[in-house]
Order: C-alpha cells, then sequence, then structure tokens
C-alpha cells in the first residue's frame, strides 16, 4: 500500500500560511508539549526525593528501571493499536494511564519501592505508548506541505524545556514537596490526554472491516513495511548507532572529564546548556531550510554529535568542548526534523504507528543498554580508546547510510 496522493505545497500553504493560526495544530502541539515536559520531569523529580533522602539511590534506580521496562513493552503495542483503532484514543487513554501514575507514585514515597516501581512502568508505559501515536496523529493533522515546521516547532518546545525545566523545578522545589511536584506531573499527563484534536484524515474508510489478528502479525506488517524503504533502515541504524555511543559517552564521561581534568563541574554545564542551544538553532533552522539533498543533509548533521566525544578525548580548552556541544545539537535537530517529516510522508498511513514504534523502540530502547556498557567498557579498555570508538562509529555510521539507495532524499524514489 503507498500513501494517497497529497495536495501539492504551495496550494497548501495558501489554504493554511500560518500554523500559529491553526486550532487543531495548536491543541496537538501543546499536548506533545506537555508529555514531553512529564516525561523529562520525573528522572528529575525522583532525583530530588532521593537527594532528601526519601527514596534510597538503589530505590531510585529501580524505579527508573521500571519505567523504561514499561516504555519498551508499550512502544510496540501502542503501535499496533494506533493503526488499528483511532490515533487519538490511544493518546487519550495512554496519558491517562500515565496520570493516574503520579499520584500513585507520590503514595508509595518514602514507604513502598514496590509500589513505586509498578507506577512508575504504569507511567513509562503511558509514555512509550504516546510517543508513535502523537507521530500519526501529526500526519493526520497536518498537511504534508507544513509539517517539517509543525515537526520542528514541537522539537523546539521539546528543548526549550528541557532548558528552562530543570530552573524551574529547583524553583518550584523550594516552595512543594515531592508529593506535590508528583501530582503535578500527573496534571502534565492530563493536559497531554485531554488536550490534542481528533486526526482529520482517517487511516481507514468508515466501512472496511476491523481485522482480529494477533498483535505480533500487525507488528511483523508494520517491519515488513519498514524493510520496503531502505532509506529508513539505514537511518534509522545509523541513529541507533549514534544514540548507544555518542549519547552515553556524554552520559558517563562528560561528568567525569569535566572533574578530573577541568577541576570543577562547570564544563559539565557549560556543554549541557550548549547542546540544548545548539538543538534550538537548528530546530529554527530546519523549519525554514530545505537543503536538495535533505537526506544526506540530515545524517550530515547526525555525523557532527562525533564531535562530542571527541571533545572529551582530546586535551582541548574548554571551548571546544563547548562549541562541540553546540555542533552536536544542531546536528542532531538537522536530522530529527527532516527525519520525522520523512517517515510521515513515505510510510503508508495505515502503517504509520508501527513504523515509527519500530524507529523508537530501537532508537530509544538501546540508549540504555549503551549507558550499562560505557562504564565497563571504559574500565576494560581505559577511556581514551572508548571515546575513540564512539566518535568512529558517529561519524561512519551516518557516512555508510549514506551509500544506501534512497537515503539523498529519504524516499524510495
Amino acid at each position: 500500500m503507498t500513501a494517497p496522493a497529497e495536495p501539492s505545497a504551495a496550494g497548501s500553504a495558501a489554504r493554511h500560511p500560518s500554523l500559529l493560526r491553526d486550532a487543531s495544530f495548536l491543541r496537538l502541539w501543546s499536548g506533545t508539549t506537555a508529555s514531553g515536559l512529564a516525561t523529562w520531569a520525573l528522572p528529575f523529580v525522583l532525583g530530588l526525593a532521593a537527594l532528601d533522602h526519601a527514596l534510597t539511590p538503589a530505590g531510585l534506580g529501580l524505579v527508573l528501571a521500571a519505567r523504561t521496562a514499561g516504555f519498551l513493552a508499550a512502544v510496540p503495542v501502542s503501535g499496533v493499536l494506533a493503526d488499528r483503532y483511532s490515533r487519538r484514543g490511544v493518546v487519550l487513554w495512554s496519558g491517562l494511564a500515565a496520570a493516574l501514575a503520579a499520584p500513585v507514585i507520590a503514595l508509595g514515597l518514602g514507604w513502598s519501592v514496590p509500589l513505586m516501581a509498578l507506577a512508575s512502568a504504569v507511567a513509562g508505559a503511558g509514555q512509550g505508548a504516546c510517543r508513535p501515536a502523537f507521530q500519526a496523529l501529526t500526519a493526520e493533522v497536518v498537511d504534508q506541505a507544513r509539517r517539517q515546521r509543525a515537526n520542528a516547532a514541537t522539537t523546539l518546545a521539546v528543548r526549550v524545556t528541557t532548558l528552562v525545566g530543570p530552573a524551574l523545578t529547583a524553583l518550584l522545589a523550594t516552595v512543594l514537596d515531592t508529593a506535590a511536584l508528583l501530582l503535578g506531573i500527573g496534571l502534565l499527563w492530563l493536559v497531554a490526554a485531554l488536550l490534542p484534536p481528533s486526526g482529520t484524515a482517517g487511516v481507514l474508510p468508515p466501512d472496511t472491516p476491523r481485522r482480529r489478528t494477533a498483535l505480533r502479525t500487525d507488528f511483523a506488517e508494520g517491519v515488513r513495511e519498514a524493510r520496503r524503504h531502505p532509506w529508513f533502515l539505514a537511518g534509522l541504524g545509523a541513529l541507533t548507532a549514534v544514540i548507544a555511543t555518542g549519547y552515553s559517552a556524554t552520559g558517563v564521561a562528560l561528568p567525569l572529564v569535566s572533574r578530573d581534568r577541568y577541576g570543577s563541574e562547570a564544563v559539565l554545564a557549560s556543554a549541557t546548556t550548549c547542546y540544548v542551544a545548539g538543538a534550538l538553532a537548528g530546530a529554527l533552522l530546519v523549519a525554514r531550510w530545505r537543503p536538495r539533498a535533505q537526506g544526506w543533509t540530515a545524517l550530515a548533521g547526525l555525523a557532527c554529535y562525533g564531535f562530542a566525544p571527541l571533545s572529551l578525548l582530546l586535551p582541548v580548552h574548554p571551548v571546544a568542548v563547548a562549541v562541540a556541544y553546540v555542533l552536536a545539537g544542531i546536528g542532531i535537530e538537522l536530522f530529527n526534523v527532516p527525519w520525522f517529516t520523512a517517515t510521515q510522508r513515505e510510510i503508508a498511513p495505515d502503517k504509520l504507528a508501527r513504523v515509527s514504534s519500530l524507529d523508537f523502540l530501537l532508537s530509544y530502547g538501546l540508549a540504555p543498554a549503551g549507558l550499562a556498557l560505557i562504564t565497563p567498557a571504559m574500565n576494560a579498555f581505559g577511556a581514551p580508546a572508548v571515546l575513540g570508538g564512539c566518535a568512529l562509529v558517529c561519524f561512519l555510521a551516518p557516512a555508510a547510510a549514506a551509500l544506501v539507495p534512497g537515503t539523498r532524499s529519504f524516499s524510495r524514489t
């Protein structure tokens, strides 16, 4: 099945000149932003609970691991359900599940770590379930001519919340306890569940009979759809490799290098801030920029993440580390926005949520594995060897993906 013909970009843009005047998109954008802020805030707030000794370090690790397990379990299932039924319905129920889980986590705080872990798994499942549904719902709410700007606006909101979220949460923590902050996370999930609109484009005609097939059968159908697009498999492989290596090097090695080489946490703070600032700049740039070889440009941006571990490997000035993280931030958004837009354009509409779930399952799912392995690898082979290997993977994986047919424009044609 191929995607139906879309209206021309010029005609669509003339009918819908601005996303800021599109009420449906603004509702979708607000719901997506609320879900992103709630997803980011939970581990941060639980970390504050550990600092207040309301949760032990071991308990914190268990609760966060349960959230990750819930995410990974829900992503493929929700992809199938979002293609079978209403994407809006999947967003609603997944958001409500995460909203109800937040007060249960607060209830177990300082009393029952198993209860917190169970509720955290439900919250992770809600987070995982809404991701492919939001991705597919964007393709229903926003016409093709404006999807790149819509995706850029969404990722811009995510980066802004990442930048201001820690300071805002720390400020709220001076007047609210951890339980109240967790209830606030529940309210954010409630917004994410209730605010997004229904899709204006149905996935299947109303009179199409619903097939009663096993979940694994439907998910396998989504995998087959992904295999029809070599550019998608190549890009996903490159993204997974970069996240599993470059992201892990940043998460583990950056704090150590900041402390041991530069003697303070200032480099850690500046590099993290510069990465988010670079991502903001990248999202603003890609909202309007349409390079002719968009896929190759996106893969070149993804390769820029290699500068991050490379800057930690070499004894450079702190400014060089900051510049490397700015480049990494710009590059990741030069990849993300065209990647999401191409997936929404090229994948068959009735399989989009399943293919998106495969994307999130591999790219985000392998990130914890990379984080878990990076420290033993550094102990076994030394930090320079591991950082050099991570940088090499970040540079070579996108370059190898660019050799696959279709990656030049992220299209089969």
